[in-house]
C-alpha cells in the first residue's frame, strides 16, 4: 500500500532483496507506480511460494505497507480440449487500466481469447463501492454510502465436452480441425483444432521459453483454426456452384457436358482428377464423380458473379458472427472485387473458382455452415451460448432462420448428388458410407491444391501427390450431412496437408458423424436451473453416457 510507506523506492528494493522480481516485474511495478494513486495497491509479485511467505513474514517490520493478499486464480478442467473455444484470462495491461480502473486492483483478470475475451463483461459482473468518511489525518469516522457488486453471469455452452473428446481423439497427431452442427438451430456440438494448447498457462504469465516454444511451432497450436483458418474449400465448394448455375438458370439438372479428361480455354489446358475423363454426364453425375471437368464449364456458363451470390447465401463470404474473437471471412472475388484492389480478372480465375480453387477461401466452420444450409435449405447460422442464467438464449430455439433463396426442387438435386457421393458406386467418397442400420449420411469430397504441379510431372502417368513433401501435399476437406431424409448433423473435416478428401477426410467425417449420431446431443434437455448438465434423451444407445 503505497500510502503507508514514506519511501516506495526504498521499500520495493528491499522487498526484491527478499523475494527477487525479474525484469518484467520491475517494468510493470514501475509503469503502475506512474499510474495508480498512492491510495491504489501496488502489486509487486504473484504466485508466491510458501518459502517466499515465509520470507516476508519474517522481514515484516522493514518492509512497511507490504501485505500478503490471498487471491484466486483461473481453473480450466478440460485444458487442451477446449483451449481455442473459452480462451484464457490474462493479467491486464496499461490500455485495461486506462479504460476501466478497476483493473489496477490486484488480481484482477481480462478475457483474452475466446469466449473469455467476447463475454467477459458478462462474466466478471460489475464492481460494488463504498463512499467513506474520513477526516483530516485520513482516518476512517463512517460510512457514507454502499453499493453492492453484481456477480458474472453463468453461461452455458451448446459444446458437449465427451463428444468434443471424440472429435479430438479422432483427429489425433493431425494437423486439422472439425465442426459438428445442429443442423436446425446451428448450436455447435464441437469444434475442434489441432494441436492445442494449456489456457491455465496465461494466468500466471507464460514465460519466454514457453511463448518463443509456440510461436516457433509450425503447427501454430494457438490459432483456432475452425474459426481463423482459411483454405480453398476445393471440390467441397462445388454444390454452391450448381446451385449458383440452377438458380440462374444457366444449367439444366439434365444438361450434360462432355468430360474428355481436360478443358482447353484460351491456350491454356485445366486438367480433371480423373485424367482419363468421365464422358458425358449430367449435374448428378457431375456431383457424384466430383468431375473437374463439368464445373469448369458450369462455372463458365453461369458466371462468377452468380457463383459469389450463391456461395454468401451459403454463408462461404462474411463474418458468421458465431460469439468468437478473430473470426475470418471467407472470399470468393468477383472481377469488380479485383479491381480495386488493383489486380486484373481473367477467364482462368472464374474456371479455377469453378472446383474451389484459386481466389476462393473459406473456413471449416463456414464449411459446417454451409452443409447445415445444404441439408435444410435455412439460413443457419452458428452459435456457441445456449443459456444465461440457465435460461435459453433465442438462437438455441429450432425454426428460427428463414428460408434460403433457393427452390426446394433445385435443392434436391444438389443434395441427391451429395447422396450419390456416398452411398452409390462410383461415388468419390465409399469410405464415409455409415454402418448403422437405416441411416444415410450425403456429402462432399474437397482436395485443396496447394502448391501447382508441374504439367510435365502431372501427364507423366506417374504422379501421386503422396510422394510430395508432406507441405506440399493438397489439403483434404469433406463435408456432410445426417440423416439424409431428416438432417440434424452437419460436419466439416479439414486436414492440412492430408492429400486426398477421399481417403482421408472422409472416413474421419464419417466416424465423427457415427458418434455423434450414437449419442445424439442435440436431444438433450435445457439446462436445470441449479446448473446441472442434462442427460442424453433416452435411446437404444442410452450406455453411451451422459452430455456435460
Amino acid at each position: 500500500m503505497p500510502e503507508e510507506t514514506t519511501d516506495i523506492g526504498a521499500v520495493i528494493e528491499r522487498f526484491a532483496s527478499i523475494v527477487p522480481l525479474d525484469e518484467r516485474d520491475h517494468a510493470r511495478i514501475e509503469r503502475d507506480r506512474r499510474h495508480l494513486r498512492r491510495y491504489v495497491p501496488l502489486t509487486l509479485k504473484e504466485f508466491l511460494s510458501w518459502d517466499d511467505m515465509a520470507r516476508i513474514g519474517l522481514n515484516a517490520p522493514t518492509l512497511p505497507g507490504v501485505l500478503v493478499d490471498v487471491g484466486s486464480t483461473r481453473e480450466y478442467p478440460l485444458k487442451e480440449l477446449t483451449a481455442h473455444l473459452v480462451g484464457y484470462v490474462a493479467p491486464p495491461n496499461e490500455k485495461d487500466v486506462q479504460k476501466d480502473g478497476t483493473f489496477a486492483l490486484p488480481g484482477m483478470r481480462v478475457g483474452r481469447a475466446g469466449l473469455e475475451q467476447t463475454q467477459d463483461e458478462r462474466l466478471r459482473g460489475h464492481p460494488g463501492s463504498v463512499e467513506m468518511e474520513v477526516n483530516a489525518v485520513g482516518r476512517v469516522v463512517g460510512e457514507v454510502e454502499r453499493t453492492e457488486g453484481l456477480p458474472g453471469n453463468t453461461l452455458g455452452l451448446s459444446l458437449d465436452s465427451a463428444l468434443q473428446a471424440q472429435v479430438r481423439d479422432r483427429l489425433g497427431e493431425r494437423i486439422a480441425s472439425a465442426v459438428v452442427m445442429d443442423c436446425r438451430n446451428g448450436e455447435v456440438m464441437a469444434m475442434v483444432s489441432t494441436p492445442s494448447f494449456d489456457p491455465s498457462l496465461f494466468d500466471s504469465g507464460v514465460s519466454h521459453a514457453q511463448w518463443n516454444s509456440w510461436m516457433s511451432d509450425s503447427r501454430t497450436p494457438l490459432v483456432d483454426k475452425a474459426v481463423s483458418g482459411l483454405y480453398p474449400p476445393g471440390s467441397t465448394f462445388k454444390p454452391a456452384v450448381a446451385m449458383a448455375a440452377l438458380s440462374s438458370g444457366s444449367v439444366s439438372p439434365e444438361e450434360r457436358f462432355t468430360c474428355p479428361g481436360y478443358y482447353d480455354v484460351g491456350g491454356v489446358r485445366f486438367h480433371c482428377w480423373n485424367r482419363y475423363g468421365h464422358g458425358s454426364i449430367n449435374m448428378r453425375q457431375g456431383l457424384k464423380y466430383s468431375c473437374d471437368v463439368y464445373f469448369y464449364q458450369v462455372a463458365r456458363r453461369c458466371g462468377i458473379d452468380a457463383i459469389h451470390q450463391a456461395g454468401g447465401t451459403f454463408g462461404l463470404t462474411g463474418k458468421l458472427g458465431i460469439e468468437l474473437p478473430h473470426v475470418r471471412a471467407g472470399s470468393i472475388p468477383t472481377p469488380a472485387m479485383r479491381r480495386k484492389q488493383g489486380f486484373h480478372w481473367n477467364g482462368g480465375d472464374t474456371i479455377n473458382a469453378g472446383i474451389g480453387q484459386g481466389l476462393v477461401q473459406v473456413t471449416p466452420l463456414a464449411l459446417a455452415t454451409y452443409a447445415s444450409r445444404l441439408a435444410t435449405g435455412r439460413l443457419v447460422t452458428p452459435h456457441l451460448l445456449r443459456t444465461v442464467e440457465h435460461s435459453l438464449v433465442p438462437e438455441a430455439e429450432p425454426g428460427l432462420f428463414g428460408k434460403m433463396p433457393f427452390t426446394a426442387a433445385h435443392l434436391d438435386v444438389v443434395k441427391g448428388g451429395m447422396f450419390a457421393v456416398v452411398n452409390e458406386p462410383q461415388g468419390t467418397a465409399p469410405a464415409a458410407r455409415l454402418t448403422l442400420p437405416g441411416i444415410k449420411m450425403a456429402g462432399k469430397t474437397g482436395s485443396a491444391q496447394v502448391r501447382r504441379v508441374p504439367r510435365a510431372l502431372r501427364e507423366s502417368g506417374h504422379f501421386n501427390s503422396m510422394n510430395l513433401p508432406w507441405e506440399y501435399r493438397p489439403h483434404a476437406l469433406f463435408i456432410c450431412f445426417a440423416p439424409y431424409d431428416n438432417p440434424r448433423y452437419a460436419v466439416s473435416v479439414v486436414v492440412e496437408h492430408g492429400n486426398a478428401g477421399a481417403t482421408e477426410a472422409a472416413p474421419l467425417a464419417a466416424r465423427i458423424m457415427t458418434d455423434t449420431l450414437l449419442r445424439n446431443p442435440a436431444e438433450r434437455t435445457p439446462f436445470s436451473r441449479e446448473g446441472q448438465s442434462p442427460p442424453v434423451a433416452p435411446s437404444e444407445h442410452e450406455s453411451h453416457g451422459k452430455s456435460s
